[in-house]
């Protein structure tokens, strides 16, 4: 049911979208197959308005047909409802319609759930009244708005079925009398109608208009149509009277003309009375005629006699054919007196004037499903600048959006404004959208297209001039970006008095750009110092990644890193590639005899009592040092082995074997030619980079000898076991205290 009075029919038939060549397999019948496809589907489901989905995807494919769309099209919102109801709608569409089907019902679909969930948004903001966060609102609209844009732009017939859709919701509850959601009809009313309008799609944006009006002010839409329908008699007899009139006389001046009554739209009328302030009688619309000639020159002979019969409001003259609309309207406007001094309002226009005025650039979808054949006169040749017409037209409409916010002047107004207003929408050569912050230049551009551009990017041309790098873009303008084979970026990018980048992004990528330079320069120094130290030892064999793992790291790129920052001692590798001579075994030991004496001085200053000719040797799991507490075993046939009284080894064998358990006790040699024992060292710390270098130089300031690394690190945690070699075991425990009080270490304590 429509909301507009439509006191004069048109006569002109909507223009069909016909196939200029041959159809596409996949399109062949595909309107029949697809709502054979979707009933079984559709048939018992609902929207969440209530409206029957099945009947729902009627009404839109209905009014897509008459405003030109093709049976593809049609076919295409059986599709998109179908796909809430499908495990794999993709594929499933894909495999029976074809991918092109397939890629318009997914675009779609994910644009509804977005606006549906903006709209959930805005009415819960505004059922919690003045308690609601503004931007909250904001946010949600604007999102929606962007994914609308964005959605248009990679396949812009879903523009054609939202606008669809939305008008056939206002439809049903305007047949149904439900309640309206206010976040539907507000949005239809800001952000559709305005769409419509910009894409001059005067049939549906006349109709959405007036019947979101309706449900945002009822009592105001039913006062106006009272006004129009008290004097509807009258007034529909003095219009046909002089259409009759204007047909004769435009024919006896060799004009073929059509004259019809124009559609009274309310909104419309309302919103003259409001800016103009005037009264409903003084609004000249009120009665209209359009007049329909072959050719131009006929449209201004036609104005001539116009103009001689009536007295024209010189102050009410339009001429939109020498200055088109933005969207691309053309025609005449005027309004003339009668003889009874009432205004009539007269549009003059081609037929061709005429079908874009009521349908827009809907005919410029068409190129979408013909192929290289074309539809209606939009060929293969004209694709891209039909293309690139209708996306300027989206990127106007959300200037004009962001703009009306702005002018209303309320606090959610504006907030919408300057959220919208924080975006601007340029595009490629290949008439795709690119979203850039506001303020970007040519190389914010070419980096979000793709990095490998951003960082060849040497000069760009807008709207085909070459303009500097750090040109600021507008809306809509075209960007072709000149690059190099190689190459990389220039500092001069990352320098913000300069202006070259405006994205976050960009400079990040840019950043990122020189730090693997920066990254690849010291893991060339590192490994040529790890190599020659490979060489100086003559174990050039050795892979890489084993020496990175024996020092504790993942890869050979990060021993190769902390050595190329100096953060790494080449004296830890020379440690890992020349170990000490390992303890011997119990069962590896050289007889060594002692000399004949009661007490005698045997392996490693320890002393035997008691014993003669026997040979001694230090215990490797518990690694005794002088002033230790030591006990001797005696093995059998293999000499004394030395334990740390301590040793959880030595009770062990005392428990089976006690009687061959021995008093030792350390010699001394005294000089610089003391002895230095091997000793563990355990050690659990939070791993951070540069934790193995700060404990090797602890040790090393203090003059203790690191002989042997090992690491390991489980979920963040490091454990580490040092082997360095001491010549008394008691210093050993203040360097541990030092090495304690390291950052992150948690413990260090003698194994």
């Amino acid at each position: 049911m429509k909301s507009t009075s439509a006191e004069y029919g048109s006569t002109v038939p909507p223009p069909v979208i016909a196939l200029a060549g041959e159809a596409l397999p996949e399109q062949v019948g595909a309107l029949a197959r697809a709502r054979a496809f979707a009933e079984p589907l559709l048939t018992s489901e609902t929207l969440d308005t209530g409206e029957n989905i099945l009947a729902h995807a009627d009404a839109v494919a209905a009014i897509l047909k008459s405003i030109g769309g093709s049976e593809a099209m049609q076919a295409a919102c059986y599709l998109v409802y179908a796909c809430d109801h499908l495990n794999k709608p993709h594929d499933v569409i894909a495999k029976a319609f074809g991918e092109n089907f397939a890629n318009l019902a997914m675009e779609t679909t994910k644009l509804v759930r977005v606006q549906r969930m903006a709209r959930a948004a805005q009415n819960s903001a505004t059922h919690a009244g003045s308690n609601a966060p503004m931007a909250q609102t904001a946010a949600a609209q604007t999102e929606s708005v962007r994914k609308m844009l964005l959605a248009f732009s990679r396949d812009l017939r879903v523009v054609m079925l939202r606008l669809a859709s939305r008008l056939q919701t206002l439809r049903f509850f305007a047949a149904t009398k439900l309640p309206v959601p206010p976040g539907l009809a507000r949005e239809s009313l800001q952000v559709f109608a305005p769409l419509a309008n910009r894409l001059g799609i005067w049939e549906i944006k006349w109709e959405l208009e007036d019947l979101s009006f309706r449900f945002l002010e009822p009592e105001t839409y039913r006062q106006v149509a009272r006004l129009l329908d008290e004097k509807r008699t009258e007034r529909e007899a003095s219009v046909e009277a002089l259409r009759q009139q204007m047909v004769q006389d435009l024919a006896a001046q060799g004009i073929q003309a059509m004259v019809q009554g124009r559609p009274k739209h309310i909104y419309s009328i309302v919103k003259k009375m409001r800016g103009k302030s005037l009264g409903f009688e003084q609004v000249y619309d009120i009665r209209a005629l359009r007049i329909v000639v072959p050719t131009i020159p006929d449209c201004y002979a036609a104005l001539a006699w116009v103009h001689d019969h009536f007295t024209p409001l010189t102050d009410e003259f339009d001429d939109y054919i020498a200055r088109p609309k933005a969207n691309g309207y053309q025609s005449l406007h005027t309004v003339v007196r009668d003889k009874a001094g009432k205004p009539i309002e007269v549009q003059l226009r081609t037929q061709a004037m005429h079908d874009h005025a009521e349908h827009g650039v809907a005919a410029h979808w068409a190129y979408k499903e013909a192929g290289t054949k074309g539809y209606a006169g939009v060929s293969a040749s004209s694709e891209y600048d039909a293309k690139i017409a209708v996306l300027r037209q989206l990127l106007a409409w959300e200037r004009d959006l962001s703009g009306a916010q702005e002018g209303e002047g309320a606090q959610s107004g504006a907030q919408d404004a300057a959220l919208l207003d924080d975006r601007i929408y340029v595009l490629t050569p290949d008439a795709a959208v690119v979203e850039l912050p506001k303020g970007a230049t040519a190389v914010d551009f070419a980096y979000s297209v793709h990095t490998s551009l951003g960082h060849r990017c040497r000069g760009a041309k807008v709207d085909g001039q070459m303009v500097p790098l750090n040109t600021p873009l507008k809306n809509g303008q075209t960007v072709e970006v000149t690059t190099v084979k190689e190459g990389g970026p220039s500092r001069d990018w990352l320098n913000p008095e300069l202006g070259f980048l405006a994205s976050h992004r960009a400079r990040a990528k840019v950043r990122a750009w020189f730090n693997a330079q920066a990254m690849g320069e010291t893991l060339s120094k590192g490994r040529e110092a790890v190599e020659k130290l490979l060489q100086r030892e003559g174990k050039t064999a050795i892979k890489l990644d084993d020496l990175a793992s024996q020092l504790g790291f993942n890869s050979a790129d990060d021993l190769f890193e902390v050595v190329g920052k100096d953060e790494f001692s080449l004296r830890n590798i020379e440690i890992v590639l020349r170990p000490p001579e390992p303890a011997p075994e119990q069962d590896e030991v050289p007889l060594l005899k002692k000399p004949s004496t009661s007490r005698q001085t045997g392996k490693g200053g320890v002393l035997v009592v008691g014993v003669d000719s026997l040979m001694t040797q230090l215990a490797n799991c518990c690694k005794p040092a002088p002033p230790d507490l030591i006990i001797g075993f005696v093995t059998r046939g293999k000499g004394v082995s030395v334990h740390r009284a301590d040793c959880s080894n030595l009770r062990n064998m005392i428990q089976r074997s006690g009687d061959r358990c021995i008093d030792v006790a350390w010699g001394t040699q005294p000089g610089k030619d003391a002895r230095v024992y091997p000793v563990d060292v355990a050690i659990e710390a939070h791993d951070r980079q540069g934790l193995l270098r700060d404990i090797s130089e602890v040790f090393a300031k203090e003059k203790m000898n690191v002989i042997g690394v090992q690491t390991q690190t489980i979920k963040g945690t490091a454990w580490m076991t040092f082997t360095v070699e001491v010549s008394e075991s008691g210093r050993l425990a203040r360097v541990l205290g030092i090495v304690s009080e390291l950052q992150g270490v948690r413990s260090a304590r003698r194994r």
